[in-house]
């Protein structure tokens, strides 16, 4: 699948009307959740066991979007079948007293993966320069008085990238994913949320109240998308309409950056890859029953 056509492209000014919030292709929604959702689920399992084993570098994968565009979702289907050893799921609600004693970016840090690990995050350092923007939070967050300039947004953008670009230089690739979706399908969904008692539980009336800045999230993401999409950490704006259709573009976006990596099983010291050859030869020449016999040989080599 050619995912490059939701790839806003480093430079580009980002229009968010002009972006696609259903499914744009001709593709088989049948097959998607059948059988290409899965191959690419079994894809991205052998190359985050082997980005496990090797160790060296992490993955950040950012979700954000709008209320209601299924973040959740998307992390219940598309990475519940990888290694839980390896993946770290956090989530960036509003942020608590101890959080705003520091800069904007220390809780983010804390959550970042280790090496050989996949990060998710579930809204991220982005609300700083979009919620924050819409609400005017910057003035109420700890900041200096003299350093909350004109400017302010600007500044946050080139230190984000920064951030971003120090990562990649340090074997932490972030990939960044915004969940388009329509103003008419958030509604059906919120009101689904109201309707439905098994989803009640999801309901909130802040998102009810947000969503009377619709018009301000889309100028505001659009001008983030464009200032912040690079090549070393790109911004993917997938559609989100169409739930299905939905997590198989974002898995495909995830196998996509694994491949980058190209992570590979470590190779096996000389001494270990001689201990591996004799035990093969013994299994051709003991029973293989005979598991006495196996676990004595291996204890004999121990000692040695």
């Amino acid at each position: 699948m050619d995912i490059s056509r939701y790839l806003a492209k480093s430079g580009e000014k980002v229009d968010l009307a002009q972006w696609p919030t259903a499914c744009d292709v001709d593709i088989d929604k049948k097959k998607v959740k059948e059988e290409l959702l899965d191959q690419t689920i079994t894809e991205m399992q052998d190359l985050q066991e082997k980005l496990f084993a090797d160790n060296h570098y992490g993955l950040v994968i950012v979700l954000q979007a709008m209320d209601a565009a299924g973040k959740d979702g998307t992390v219940k289907h598309v990475f519940a079948r990888l290694n839980p050893a390896g993946v770290k799921v956090q989530s960036f609600k509003k942020p608590s007293s101890e959080e705003l004693d520091h800069d904007y970016m220390w809780r983010i840090n804390k959550a970042l993966p280790g090496r050989g690990e996949i990060g998710i995050f579930n809204r991220s350092h982005y609300e700083e320069v979009v919620v924050a923007r819409i609400h005017n939070l910057i003035k109420s967050d700890g900041m200096p008085e003299e350093l909350v300039r004109k400017d302010i947004w600007e500044s946050r953008y080139r230190q984000i990238r920064d951030w971003e670009r120090y990562l990649s230089e340090n074997g932490f690739p972030m990939v960044k994913i915004f969940l388009h979706l329509s103003k008419n399908e958030q509604k059906k969904r919120l009101i689904d949320r109201i309707v439905t008692k098994q989803k009640n539980w999801k309901f909130d009336m802040s998102d009810i109240e947000e969503r009377k800045y619709w018009n301000r999230y889309q100028k505001v993401y659009g001008e983030v998308l464009t200032a912040t999409s690079t090549k070393y950490a790109p911004w993917y704006i997938v559609p989100a309409d169409d739930k299905w259709y939905t997590r198989y573009v974002v898995a495909q976006i995830v196998l996509k950056a694994l491949k980058a990596i190209d992570p590979k099983f470590p190779k096996l010291s000389p001494e270990v890859e001689k201990q591996l050859t004799q035990f093969r030869q013994l299994l051709k020449e003991v029973d293989i029953k005979d598991l006495k016999t196996i676990k004595n040989v291996i204890d004999e080599q121990k000692v040695k």
